[in-house]
């Protein structure tokens, strides 16, 4: 099912995303940030935490996505949107689809990552081939464009202290 993206709601709640993968870059997490959202109001919130907890699942999307079901008491957030500072990876893809999140809403693309050195489009290619605007389409996937998607991997790659990922 094809859900329309709404420009205003959607930069909104995306930009918050963006501003959090920053944040996280200056707290020494990766530059990634996530919320997920019911009817408008934030549910969640997280970002990438990976090298903080030295713990390769704690990616911001699949934080939120634990902090959201735990707070409903439920594993399923069928009338949820997942707003991403970047295109999923694939673990967070599947994580998105496990608790039934219909709708994901990114901003900087897969591409965008790859260029900060974050590059898991082989783990996508081998898992479900290429992305293209159809097969986003299907998995419930849209691209937003906001102003400056690319800022969190810019703090990244200036931050000189930072662990490798």
């Amino acid at each position: 099912m094809s859900y329309p993206l709404n420009k205003t709601i959607d930069e909104t709640f995306l930009l918050q995303a963006v501003r959090l993968a920053v944040e996280s870059v200056g707290k020494g997490g990766g530059p990634f940030g996530a919320l997920v959202v019911r009817n408008g109001e934030v549910l969640a919130q997280a970002a990438n935490r990976v090298t903080l907890d030295c713990d390769p699942t704690a990616h911001a999307e699949v934080l939120a996505i634990r902090l959201a079901a735990s707070d409903l008491a439920s594993p399923h957030l069928e009338d949820t949107t997942l707003y991403a500072s970047c295109e999923p990876c694939p673990m967070c893809l599947a994580a998105a689809h496990w608790a039934r999140i219909p709708r994901i809403v990114f901003a900087a693309s897969q591409e965008t990552a790859n260029l900060a050195g974050f590059a898991d489009g082989n783990i996508a290619e081998q898992l479900y081939g290429q992305t293209h605007p159809v097969r986003m389409q299907e998995l419930g996937l849209s691209q937003l464009e906001v102003e400056d998607p690319g800022a969190p991997f810019l703090a990244w790659l200036v931050k000189h202290d930072r662990q490798p990922y």
